[in-house]
């Protein structure tokens, strides 16, 4: 690679977006890839501790604040630990959510403000943004339904309905500032479709730093 590529999967919670990154994770080390999966929270020891303390689901009366920096302090150190590393390596770097999640739950859902979120995760990520965001896209039922599937839930599955709504309408308005970062992918059909199409949207922008 001419340089590190930068990638992240974004959806809502039960559109199995993790599923699919680690799917592309394992095909690209395939194909002979130099590529790194990691996800958010988390992704580093420290960052990974501040995971534990923000999806424990004993901690629903955290504040929508705290909750918030806890989330861009996590991402800061994670990306000092894994990403910048990766990225300086000439890396792919896969990442399991990153600034618009933060920007869909806590900006939108929890009321927040966008712009006030947006402008606490600018210090912590020091303008390193992804060249491509890919959203797996499922109605609000769908996502219900494989989260009920997946039984171990955290302290964002446990939220309402209501709530897990807004996060999605959060997303929609994230789709349309950023259309040319923002990939949509249709996360309805089943699991080696996805992946499949979810893949050849990857390639593109691989070949582009190649």
């Amino acid at each position: 690679m001419k340089q590190g590529v930068f990638l992240t999967f974004e959806g809502n919670d039960g559109s199995g977006k993790t599923t699919v990154c680690n799917a592309i994770y394992e095909e690209l080390k395939k194909q002979g890839y130099d590529v790194v999966y990691t996800r958010e929270p988390g992704g580093s020891k420290i960052a990974e501790s501040i995971r534990n303390i923000l999806l424990d689901v004993e901690n629903t009366s955290m504040d929508p604040r705290t909750e918030a920096l806890l989330y861009a302090a996590s991402r800061r150190q994670h990306l000092k630990d894994r990403v910048l590393p990766a990225l300086k390596n000439k890396s792919i770097v896969l990442c399991d959510r990153f600034v618009d999640s933060s920007l869909a739950y806590q900006g939108y859902a929890r009321g927040l403000g966008m712009k006030e979120v947006y402008d606490i995760n600018q210090f912590a990520i020091d303008g390193c943004m992804p060249v491509k965001t890919f959203f797996l896209s499922v109605s609000i039922e769908t996502g219900q339904k494989r989260m009920d599937l997946r039984g171990d839930k955290n302290r964002l599955d446990l939220e309402q309905s209501d709530f897990h709504k807004k996060v999605r309408e959060g997303y929609a308005k994230l789709i349309e500032m950023y259309p040319e970062r923002i990939c949509v992918i249709d996360a309805e059909p089943e699991l080696k479709v996805v992946v499949k199409n979810t893949l050849n949207e990857v390639m593109k922008v691989i070949h582009e730093y190649e």
